[in-house]
């Protein structure tokens, strides 16, 4: 039997990887696809080609991604970002794919950030997305990153917004309490086995 497929996302310091986190706790599979794609970037031959091609031999440093490199070359630039999306997300969903065949649970979830900018939203059967308030998000990131509200708010640009999301959405978290965070994730993981065995 095929699993549930669920897409988790939600906006930069939202907490995505958080409540990923907290599915885990509760024994669900996690495919952290920004992760994955990392990865891939750094194993895959046909990417690096690719990469290489795209960006010039800066883009690697050795055999890792110069990531503060392509960073920067796709910070505003977004037909480049597209090309490089071309090529590392068709392999990330075969990847992918290749993940959810391995898995003996009746659901699993795909943390992306992307999901409805790239249209990839499509293809999940439930979608989760995490929501907090723009300043909790901006403080948060600052925070983690070392980086400036500037940058940060850049970035929130270039997604779409909370309310374009949640309308797009079966469920959604609001993140900003943990443990209120724990009980949402509970409930919503109660509701998503339920449609499994009728499913």
């Amino acid at each position: 039997m095929t699993p549930i497929i669920v897409g988790l996302t939600g906006g930069i310091g939202s907490g995505k990887t958080t409540v990923a986190n907290f599915f885990k706790d509760l024994g669900v599979p996690v495919y952290i696809a920004d992760k994955e794609a990392k990865a891939l970037m750094n194993r895959s031959k046909i990417i690096k080609r690719k990469l290489v091609q795209l960006f010039g031999d800066q883009a690697y440093i050795g055999k890792s991604l110069n990531k503060p490199f392509i960073a920067s070359q796709i910070f505003n630039n977004k037909a480049l970002l597209q090309q490089m999306n071309a090529i590392v997300h068709p392999k990330v969903a075969k990847h992918f794919a290749n993940w959810v065949k391995k898995q003996e649970s009746d659901y699993v979830i795909s943390e992306a950030a992307i999901i409805f900018e790239n249209g990839s939203y499509k293809k999940y059967d439930v979608i989760i997305t995490v929501v907090a308030p723009e300043d909790v998000r901006l403080k948060r990131v600052v925070k983690r990153d070392d980086s400036s509200s500037e940058k940060v708010k850049a970035i929130m640009k270039n997604q779409w917004s909370d309310k374009q999301k949640t309308e797009l959405s079966d469920f959604v978290i609001t993140n900003v309490n943990l443990e209120d965070t724990r009980l949402q994730v509970g409930k919503i993981h109660a509701k998503i086995l339920n449609s499994a065995t009728n499913h």
